[in-house]
């Protein structure tokens, strides 16, 4: 999809606002009633309380730099010029042309594993 040498990071922008509030009505949400949980980005990276080990190890290791967004972090800094054109959760490339899909909602949305994740992020980025 895109050449690894001009990714310069990658965008994770998670289905979910920030914020303790929201952070404790998505944990909640997510231990009792996962199939009303709106982001699987964060259900296939983390458990009930902590980042998946596979997960965590990828993130920590890979050569591109990563930044995680919620929504509302993501629609203040590049909402102007891109938010409206997207829907979450979402991967994106930040590239010298712009800001380019790695991962679609309607893909993220399909993964069961991180380790699936992890395989496509590594066949998109290189």
């Amino acid at each position: 999809m895109m050449n690894r040498e001009k990714l310069q990071q990658l965008l994770f922008i998670y289905n979910a606002d920030s914020g303790l509030g929201n952070v404790l009505l998505d944990g909640a949400r997510k231990i009792l009633s996962p199939s009303t949980y709106d982001c699987n980005l964060c259900q296939i990276t983390y458990g009930a309380l902590t980042e998946k080990r596979s997960w965590k190890q990828f993130r920590n290791t890979f050569e591109v730099p990563m930044v995680f967004l919620h929504r509302d972090e993501f629609s203040k800094e590049y909402g102007s010029k891109f938010g409206h054109k997207h829907t979450f959760p979402l991967i994106l490339g930040v590239t010298p042309k712009g800001l380019e899909v790695v991962v679609s909602t309607s893909e993220l949305n399909q993964l069961k594993h991180a380790e699936a994740l992890i395989a496509l992020i590594k066949e998109r980025a290189i």
